[in-house]
């Protein structure tokens, strides 16, 4: 220990879930400490507890009496990319069907067309309002997957674009194999394996490979191709998976011990139960439902079965505009039906081992201390308020940002 020990005081609610993944009904099991006091010394938590049984230091801070949550963690974004999908918006709102909208040259296409044509210099002045925007909503740790290049180079450059970023916010860097090319999947799917993913491991580009396993994109080996190359390669693994179809992918998920898989709007029983008996977090994803009238996903099946459910914004331009990591945890109570104890854990510890992270997520001693001071003297606004940020303040560190 190198540092002043800081103690925050004056904090009418101290809320926290358990350190480390929780599953099932834990999920609703929270620590809520009235009148409470934290020390922080060198960006980590020392102690928590009562402020009347607070150690004595010289540098005490009064937090004004408001409650205060670990950080937030969003465990699932696109936050670079570049272009704009308002045409879609428009046209699909007035019912032209997705296909209607690829021929006219819209869709994920588009996206992909403006990433890979951007410089990295400018995939990070676009992502920079982005991930000031999800942290000002309470988010301390960001997961941003590439996905928009489809040509290697193009993937590279916004990965490139993520670690530039890191400079300025916790980000989690992810490799998100998207969107298969229109001939040669085979050929494709092997580059790859042979080029992409021994590059960006090498280069220290990402901790992690995603697949689309879909219909309208990866089938299961081929995910299952991909995702044994990047463990082969030291990289952990992730799935986007049901979306619209329920394939084999969660399956596979649970089968690989993936760090999560994510989606799942068109989930099952049998997905559920394999959620349920493995170590893999769901992942939900509430904005997705609510921009394209999807079904939800079935949070609350996934935690009464005893799964681990995490939450995140899956910020994106076409599927989930949803610049605010609160936003996504209010969603995920109203859409999932998940109750405030379980969406306040769902973006905090479960979100962080959904990214593969346990030194955060938790307000007890050893992790990192970054937390929200709320504007209300109750935790529950934080699922309660749509429209605003009910963050006072966000911590990263012990320091406010």
């Amino acid at each position: 220990m190198t540092g002043t020990a800081t103690l925050f005081t004056n904090i009418s609610q101290l809320v926290t879930p358990g350190v480390g993944v929780q599953r099932g009904a834990a999920m609703r099991d929270l620590t809520v400490i009235p009148d409470a006091a934290l020390l922080v010394q060198d960006g980590v938590i020392q102690w928590v507890g009562a402020r009347a049984d607070a150690p004595a230091t010289p540098d005490e801070r009064d937090l004004g009496g408001v409650a205060v949550v670990p950080g937030l963690i969003d465990p699932h974004t696109h936050a670079v990319w570049a272009g704009d999908r308002l045409a879609d918006f428009e046209a699909r709102v007035q019912g032209v069907p997705y296909e209607e909208i690829l021929a006219r040259g819209g869709g994920i296409r588009s996206s992909m067309r403006a990433t890979g044509a951007a410089s990295v210099e400018e995939l990070v002045t676009l992502a920079r309002p982005r991930l000031t925007a999800l942290q000002a909503s309470g988010a301390t740790t960001t997961e941003v997957k590439s996905g928009y290049g489809l040509d290697f180079g193009a993937e590279k450059r916004m990965l490139q674009a993520i670690r530039v970023l890191q400079a300025e916010f916790a980000l989690v860097p992810t490799l998100l194999i998207h969107v298969p090319p229109t001939d040669d999947r085979a050929g494709y799917v092997q580059a790859v394996c042979r080029d992409l993913i021994p590059e960006v491991a090498r280069e220290g580009l990402a901790t992690a490979v995603d697949v689309f396993c879909e219909r309208e994109a990866f089938t299961v080996d081929e995910t299952r191709a991909v995702l044994e190359a990047a463990r082969a390669h030291g990289l952990r693994t992730k799935l986007h998976a049901d979306q619209f179809h329920a394939i084999g992918g969660t399956e596979l998920a649970c089968d690989l011990g993936a760090l999560s898989v994510d989606h799942l709007e068109a989930s099952g029983d049998a997905q559920i139960a394999a959620l349920a008996a493995s170590d893999t977090v769901a992942t939900i994803l509430p904005g997705v439902t609510l921009h394209l009238g999807l079904n939800a996903a079935p949070g609350r099946s996934l935690i009464d079965a005893g799964a681990a459910v995490a939450v995140g914004t899956d910020l994106n331009p076409g599927s989930s505009p949803v610049f605010s990591t609160q936003l996504a945890l209010a969603l995920a109570v109203r859409l999932c039906h998940l109750t405030p104890a379980e969406a306040l854990t769902a973006a905090t510890v479960n979100a962080a081992a959904a990214v593969g992270l346990r030194d955060r997520g938790a307000l007890a001693p050893g992790q990192r201390a970054d937390f929200l001071t709320l504007h209300s003297a109750d935790w529950r606004d934080l699922a309660y308020t749509l429209g605003a940020h009910p963050a006072r303040a966000v911590y990263t560190g012990g320091h406010a940002r």
